[in-house]
């Protein structure tokens, strides 16, 4: 096949198509922009402001093709979120520094720690999640996912503070709702126990109340799966059915170990 008749196969197969790949580079440099502006100190605001909001209504018209849509209100609405945002990821950093015996200064903790770093992005797409802006916010959360192993949905209800340790392999799906003072680690998924489209507007991932603390690799799926406040999930459970507050829950796998002898 000649190169103009591979042109031209493409452009039929992509004829129907009116995806702008450009979309996500743009957004990854929004979130790192964003992310720069809030957290240094050296950072000027009101250039930042500026830069972020010419950034936001490209990807956003980009991203949300409605022709009638005022971009300049959506706009306004989501940098009203920001202060609030940065008054929860701060509650957020001060809780992992308090919880993590390894963090050394609250400065690491926003520097070097990809559970913040997962839970900042997750808390600014989701103001974006609110506005309707649902494929702005994907594109934020996946570029989080991407670089950090987490997993969470821009739809999610995350109250602060909130602990992620390690960070790696967590995936928090869209309807999951966790109350304050919850911690994670490595692993853990709060999924559904069914992925059929048709429930898309019914909650079907688990609640977690405050005060819980749930070990690596747990499994947790539901919708009307509720995790007791003050209860320990241990690591490798297998969880459908809700927990009474004030519960251990551990795995009753028992473990042999043989003692080889050398010859």
């Amino acid at each position: 096949m000649t190169k103009n008749k591979t042109i031209n196969s493409i452009a039929a197969l992509k004829s129907n198509s009116s995806i702008n790949y450009g979309i996500k580079t743009m957004t990854e440099g929004f979130t790192e922009k964003l992310f720069y502006t809030l957290f240094d100190a050296n950072a000027p605001l009101s250039q930042s402001i500026d830069e972020l909001e010419i950034l936001f209504k490209k990807i956003s018209k980009i991203s949300c093709k409605k022709p009638n849509a005022n971009y300049d209100d959506i706009w306004r609405q989501f940098l009203e979120k920001l202060p609030s945002v940065l008054n929860d990821l701060n509650q957020d950093a001060a809780y992992i520094l308090e919880n993590d015996p390894a963090s050394n200064s609250i400065e690491e903790v926003y520097l070097a720690y990809p559970g913040f770093y997962a839970i900042a992005i997750y808390r600014l797409s989701h103001e974006l999640y609110l506005l309707n802006m649902l494929l702005f916010s994907r594109l934020m959360s996946e570029y989080a996912h991407r670089i950090t192993g987490t997993d969470i949905h821009a739809g999610a209800k995350i109250d602060s503070p909130f602990f992620i340790d390690h960070a790696t392999g967590i995936v928090i799906g869209e309807t999951t709702v966790i109350e304050k003072h919850v911690k994670l680690y490595q692993g853990v998924t709060l999924g559904a126990l069914s992925v059929s489209k048709d429930l898309k507007s019914i909650k079907r991932h688990p609640t977690v109340e405050k005060n819980v603390c749930i070990y690596a690799n747990a499994t947790i799926l539901g919708g009307e799966t509720v995790i007791g406040k003050n209860s320990i999930i241990g690591g490798n459970t297998w969880i459908t059915k809700s927990i009474p507050p004030k519960s251990v829950v551990t795995n009753t796998t028992i473990t042999e170990v043989k003692i080889k002898e050398l010859k």
